[in-house]
């Protein structure tokens, strides 16, 4: 018989080594808090490099029992756990960083001698000092690549899942934090080129694409690059892709979401009345988005005679209510209680515009092979968009929503091999279809 103890993960190690993993993470939060109250003023490097040793050395000793373990994905527990399920420490994860979250937004001064440790590597990327954003991108980013190498330990049996994973760390270092902060230390305007209209609902109202175009030739590309993004590129690749090449594969929100979100994917909502409610909320969004955006420009054409201060209101409560408190204070402090797409599920604007073009315009669905299915609830269970894909599985049907994200989770827990996301042509995609009969 062949001895599988070095390729597989024993319990009391897996324990030990998350236990430990996850006592350096709280020792990074506890320094955290320490440097906040002023110490990380008075110490910028040491604070650094003590938070970012403990976080990256906590992060990698958690996730050494996904790769220890025979590949495939080891779920058990994760209902009964009270970090996974609602429990008290799930709901003291939440306070905590729907706390950190309320602070960053609205009292950063109590965050200034955590920001002041960010200083030295802000010097270097941006050649200014830090602030809040700069503080906040630089955890996101971490967050992102660390809960990513768990991330890709955990699906290493799935090719999609390695590939997507390796394509989400990739934006969000690059795109997201190393890109924009280069362009600040070149004098150029801060420039997300992964976030365009209407997520970014700002690159498309009028100041600012008078200002990026007043800033040189950059900020004309800027402009040209968000347009061709909004209004070309996403219609053609959701087509061709469904929302995935985008949801899963280059946003930083759901970057995020896979990664530092993965654990508490079972706690979306399935029942009837989250989907009306989510129907409902994110289209409204959407429509608010876009007639705010409409009002600026209509104000702009008529150089305010129209609707005065009205426009600039719309876009002032769009941006608190959205931008800050659902997108940041909700849409990620919730991940612990509420799963890990709150945001994209319920309040994305640009979610709800893919997934406009996916449910009418688009190749993509994922197939299903009734026959196979054993009703055994893996796919529903971690569907973090609340869709019960049993339910399809087990009529044969293919599944076409426009909220699915197109993570591939659904297919990469089902033990059977029923689910597969597929590319195809667009006649018949509403039609049962068995790939095993071609």
């Amino acid at each position: 018989m062949q001895d599988n103890s070095l390729s597989i993960a024993k319990p009391s190690e897996s324990l030990l080594s998350q236990k430990i993993g996850a006592t350096l993470i709280a020792a990074a939060i506890l320094c955290s808090i320490i440097a906040s109250s002023g110490q990380g003023e008075t110490q910028p490097e040491l604070f650094f490099w003590l938070i970012i040793s403990l976080v990256f050395s906590g992060g990698i000793i958690f996730s050494i029992p996904y790769y220890k373990a025979i590949p495939g994905i080891k779920n058990n527990g994760i209902m009964q756990s009270p970090a996974t399920n609602r429990g008290a420490i799930a709901w003291g994860i939440a306070i905590l960083m729907t706390g950190f979250y309320i602070i960053l937004y609205w009292f950063p001064y109590y965050l200034d001698g955590l920001i002041r440790i960010m200083d030295p590597i802000s010097m270097i990327l941006r050649n200014k000092v830090s602030d809040q954003w700069f503080l906040y991108g630089t955890f996101y980013t971490l967050a992102v690549l660390i809960m990513g190498i768990r991330f890709i330990g955990k699906y290493r049996h799935s090719r999609y899942q390695i590939l997507r994973t390796f394509s989400v760390m990739f934006f969000q270092l690059g795109f997201a934090f190393l890109i924009p902060a280069f362009l600040l230390k070149l004098n150029q305007p801060e420039f997300y080129f992964s976030y365009f209209w209407p997520l970014k609902y700002s690159y498309l109202f009028p100041n600012d694409i008078d200002y990026l175009i007043k800033s040189g030739n950059i900020g004309v590309f800027m402009v040209f690059w968000g347009l061709v993004m909004t209004f070309i590129a996403t219609p053609i690749l959701t087509y061709n892709y469904g929302k995935r090449w985008y949801c899963s594969w280059i946003c930083g929100c759901g970057a995020l979401a896979e990664t530092l979100g993965d654990p508490y994917r079972q706690n979306s909502d399935k029942s009837l009345k989250a989907w009306k409610v989510e129907r409902w909320m994110v289209h409204s969004v959407l429509v608010f988005v876009t007639l705010t955006t409409a009002l600026l420009w209509l104000n702009s054409w008529k150089s305010g005679t129209i609707l005065g201060d009205a426009s600039g209101l719309f876009s002032q409560w769009y941006g608190f209510m959205i931008g800050s408190v659902f997108s940041g204070v909700i849409g990620t402090g919730f991940y612990p209680i509420m799963g890990s797409r709150v945001w994209c599920r319920f309040g994305c604007p640009m979610a709800a515009i893919l997934g406009l073009f996916q449910r009418f315009k688009s190749k993509f669905r994922i197939t299903t092979n009734g026959g196979q299915c054993i009703s055994c609830g893996n796919c529903s269970t971690y569907c973090e968009m609340g869709i019960d894909v049993r339910a399809y599985a087990q009529k044969g049907e293919n599944i076409i929503r426009a909220s699915c994200v197109g993570c591939g989770i659904c297919s990469a827990v089902c033990p059977r091999g029923v689910l597969k996301l597929e590319n195809m042509e667009e006649e018949g995609r509403f039609e049962p279809y068995n790939r095993h009969e071609i």
